[in-house]
């Protein structure tokens, strides 16, 4: 489990691979749950959602950061 304060500290670019990487892991585990109709570790699926929403809000915290900055 990520913890946003960990998060903060890394660059946009590994943020975004952690996100593009999150959604491929989600990806892979929703097709075995719908091929085999079960999974072996199901409460990943949550986790790495939530992962994910996590990454996404330091994504748009530092967006905004950066914007205000500039102008």
């Amino acid at each position: 489990m990520l913890k946003a304060r960990d998060l903060t500290s890394q660059s946009m670019e590994e943020l975004e691979i952690k996100h593009q990487d999150l959604c491929k892991e989600i990806f892979d585990l929703l097709c075995e749950l719908r091929l085999t109709k079960k999974v072996e570790k199901p409460h990943l699926i949550s986790e790495k959602r939530k992962d994910r929403a996590r990454v996404l809000t330091v994504l748009r915290q530092k967006k905004t950061l950066n914007e205000d900055g500039k102008v």
